[in-house]
Formats: structure tokens, sequence, C-alpha cells
């Protein structure tokens, strides 16, 4: 009587140990930089909910990423006007403050070495004397018009 062969099905059920598959990351699958499946850990390990939802990370792994982008392409902006070629936390500062929505969003932020924003009140700046207006031409517009001619 010949006895079975029994095959091993060792190495996650491939029969024969064929070659194993490259595998292939959550955040290359949705063609990101952050990482899901760190960010599912941290979703799952922070107790928000009872339970994280497969797309979840992938979503937040997403909107953390485009913010990311927006703030470093704005504050690259504003090192490139400082005529720096690093960006500094002034520079994410002038960033985010100038941004009408991002400083929405980052109100109760306090950025570290981030400065503030150049501002004088109108009422400290030095009033317009008499002299000064009376030096400054009229409109040339009106100076130089002719009257019509019917």
């Amino acid at each position: 009587m010949d006895t079975p062969v029994k095959v091993k099905k060792g190495a996650g059920g491939r029969k024969g140990g064929g070659p194993k598959k490259q595998s292939v990351s959550r955040s290359v699958k949705a063609g990101l930089q952050f990482p899901v499946g760190r960010i599912g850990r941290f979703l799952k390990k922070g107790r928000y909910s009872q339970r994280v939802g497969s797309g979840a990370p992938v979503y937040m792994a997403a909107v953390l990423e485009y913010l990311a982008a927006e703030v470093l392409e704005l504050a690259g902006n504003a090192a490139r006007d400082n005529k720096k070629k690093k960006i500094i936390p002034r520079h994410v500062q002038l960033a985010v403050r100038n941004d009408e929505e991002l400083g929405k969003l980052l109100t109760g932020v306090t950025i570290a070495s981030g400065g503030v924003l150049p501002n004088i009140n109108p009422v400290l700046l030095p009033k317009k004397t008499k002299e000064s207006v009376a030096k400054e031409p009229k409109s040339p517009s009106k100076a130089t018009k002719s009257p019509k001619k019917a």
C-alpha cells in the first residue's frame, strides 16, 4: 500500500513553497505619501470609537497630506519672498496667518518662534499736515481737460 505524501501548507497556504508575493502598502495603493497603516493604528489606539472602518485611515491620510502640502507650499513662497532657501518657523507663521482659510483653521495655534504679522494701527501713524496736503498736486486729469466742444 502506498502512503499518500502529505504536502505541507506552510508559508500562508502556498503549496510547494513557491515565490512569495511582494507586499504593497495601503499608502502605495492609495497613491499617498502619508502612512495609512500608522494612522489606522493611532485611530484604534486612541479609542476615538469602538470600531474603525477600513476607509477611515485612507481618507484621513489624504486630508493630512493635502494640508501639509498646502502649508509647505505657502511657507516656501514666503521663504522665497524673503530671499531665503530654507523654510523657518517665521515663514510658516506668515503663510498660515496670511491665508484666510488656514488662519481660521489654526486660530488657537501658537507657532513657536513664529513671531507676529507686521501690523501698525493707522491711528498711530503720523497725521498729514495742511502743508503736506497743499504740496500734493491736484488730480492732473481735471487740470488738463479742455471744455467739451458742442
